[in-house]
């Protein structure tokens, strides 16, 4: 019997919780998303639409992360080598820190200081979050010049279909 519930335990574990493609592939944000508040590293907010707003005619993408995560402290340099070898698209990282001090040591700890960073003060659980399906991190989101959503789901940098969307969007 206790052979069977650890069996279940680690079937739960290993498919329960890892990231699943969502089933609706998003090509645009909802209003709501849009409207979702982040802080920045001094704790002013500003919301996602504000933050595409700045980054109007660029292309955009979004690496969701935290400095608890073992993979996204893993893709970090993936990332890194992604943003080297693409330098006219912009980089916007969105932190899952469970408080604004674990976000400020992350920065410096893992040298992101001179990176565009924000952070979900309001949790996991937002607008923003609950509308682009985000169940796992690290994850990827490329947004075009006109701040669609060009590639939806991405969950390592070194994932082709970032740079293949990349290329497709300078052309």
């Amino acid at each position: 019997m206790k052979r069977i519930l650890i069996y279940f335990l680690l079937m739960v574990f290993q498919f329960g919780f890892s990231q699943q493609v969502p089933k609706v592939l998003k090509t645009k944000f909802s209003i709501e998303a849009l409207a979702q508040k982040l802080q920045d590293k001094s704790g002013k907010e500003i919301s996602i639409n504000e933050i595409l707003k700045q980054h109007k005619g660029k292309i955009v993408i979004l690496d969701f992360w935290a400095g608890w995560c073992k993979d996204c402290l893993k893709a970090l340099p993936k990332a890194k080598e992604l943003e080297a070898n693409n330098p006219n698209v912009n980089f916007v990282f969105l932190s899952l820190e469970r408080s604004q001090d674990g976000f400020l040591k992350s920065l410096d700890r893992f040298q992101m200081t001179d990176k565009e960073n924000y952070w979900f003060a309001s949790g996991w659980k937002n607008d923003f979050n609950n509308d682009v399906d985000l169940n796992w991190i690290p994850r990827y989101i490329v947004v075009d010049q006109k701040s669609a959503i060009a590639k939806y789901y991405a969950i390592t940098p070194d994932d082709p279909e970032i740079q293949s969307t990349i290329d497709k969007l300078t052309k």
